[in-house]
């Protein structure tokens, strides 16, 4: 009874629609000795070639006895006209990053450059304060000096 079954294969698209590629028939021999025993069958096919993005879609394999029908799991194919391109955004993001960096140490270079322009007081300037403080009258307080100005 199941040494006679039929291989079909075929394909859905993504709009359902189903495609026979290719079914032929079997008669298998039992060899004896073998009666009454599970056997297991393999049975390659190459579908050759995929040319175009239209063979995109799901391929099955079914194995029809008399009243048994069983339907492999399906492999999905993904077709593209130019195939698989890598996008790798490595050295741009590299680049990126470095300039950034650069901008951000330029400007904040310049910008520590131009406080300490600001708050730094003239070579001159440190002698006129202490000519003022020699001239005041000593008291009980210590004389008040400049805050610091850290580099």
């Amino acid at each position: 009874k199941y040494t006679k079954f039929s291989i079909r294969y075929y394909w859905i698209n993504s709009l359902d629609q189903k495609t026979s590629i290719y079914s032929r028939m079997e008669n298998v021999a039992i060899p004896s000795g073998e009666e009454n025993k599970t056997a297991a069958l393999s049975y390659d096919y190459k579908i050759m070639p995929l040319e175009n993005t239209s063979s995109t879609g799901t391929y099955y394999c079914e194995v029809q006895w008399n009243d048994i029908k069983k339907l492999g799991k399906g492999v999905f194919v993904l077709i593209r006209d130019t195939g698989y391109i890598n996008t790798s955004y490595g050295w741009e993001i590299l680049v990126t990053l470095t300039v950034l960096l650069a901008v951000l140490s330029i400007t904040a270079t310049a910008l520590l450059l131009w406080k300490r322009k600001v708050l730094c007081p003239r070579r001159n300037q440190p002698n006129i304060l202490r000519q003022k403080v020699e001239t005041q009258l000593p008291s009980a307080s210590p004389p008040s000096l400049p805050p610091p100005v850290y580099d």
